[in-house]
């Protein structure tokens, strides 16, 4: 902990980069929102056990005249109130590689500290879906009314998931209301970040906050991302012709 404020009932947010992170568009979520809050360090979980640094290694970074830092793979929390005066509490971290019970543990407790009521948390995966098509949002609760409240398509995913998965399970267990959502990107698109996944959950996250964001840039940035995308795609008949099939498929659906 790097400080103890006293917080009301405040809403956690929590983005995993990683699996759960498609295109960057969960990560790039929380730091917007960590952006126009202007939120301060909280705390952080100690990175030491739960990676593999052969996998995930730390960084080395130049500072001009003075020695090089070693940057680790990060587990920040950081929090602030909203212009409307919500309390909010944010989380980004890398997806551990290791000790995925005890690392929820940490979690719930700083949750069951700080007293949060509720949590958010943001994820993006890589689908069969068409690029120019709206970005669907799907995604699960602990109260099944707040998919139908904000307009979330239910997900019936069944398979290996990730940690935003499993922190979910372990905060719903505690009694506090989770809603997991995910933006689906195309699968055949490499190109990160993906400003139209994060618009799409951002958007969703405004819902849920009940807070208004300037998102003009960011659809701006998404109009020319898909714009670029449509020439990459027109240009080569292999991926014109799986786009054609998918439309295809859709429109059979």
């Amino acid at each position: 902990m790097h400080v103890r404020p006293i917080l009301g009932e405040p809403t956690l947010v929590l983005a995993f980069e990683g699996w759960n992170d498609a295109c960057e568009s969960a990560s790039s979520t929380v730091r917007f929102v960590d952006d126009v809050v202007r939120t301060v360090p909280l705390a952080e979980i100690d990175p030491d056990d739960y990676y593999d640094f052969t996998v995930r290694r730390p960084e080395v970074r130049y500072q001009a005249g003075s020695a090089s830092s070693i940057h680790w793979p990060a587990n920040e929390f950081r929090y602030g109130v909203t212009a409307e005066g919500l309390e909010l509490i944010t989380g980004l971290a890398v997806e551990p590689h290791t000790r995925w019970r005890s690392y929820c543990e940490a979690v719930v407790e700083l949750a069951v500290d700080m007293n949060v009521q509720r949590c958010l948390l943001v994820g993006a995966y890589l689908a069969d879906v068409v690029y120019s098509q709206p970005v669907v949002v799907s995604g699960f609760a602990s109260d099944p009314e707040l998919l139908e409240r904000y307009q979330i398509e239910p997900s019936n995913y069944e398979g290996p998931t990730g940690i935003v998965g499993v922190v979910y399970d372990a905060l719903a267990q505690e009694g506090i209301e989770c809603l997991a959502i995910w933006s689906g990107l195309p699968h055949y698109i490499s190109a990160t970040p993906n400003p139209r996944g994060s618009l799409a959950l951002l958007r969703k996250v405004s819902q849920y906050l009940e807070t208004p964001f300037e998102l003009s840039k960011l659809k701006d940035d998404a109009l020319r991302f898909e714009e670029e995308i449509s020439r990459v795609v027109a240009s080569d008949d292999e991926l014109t012709e799986y786009v054609k099939e998918l439309k295809r498929r859709e429109f059979a659906q």
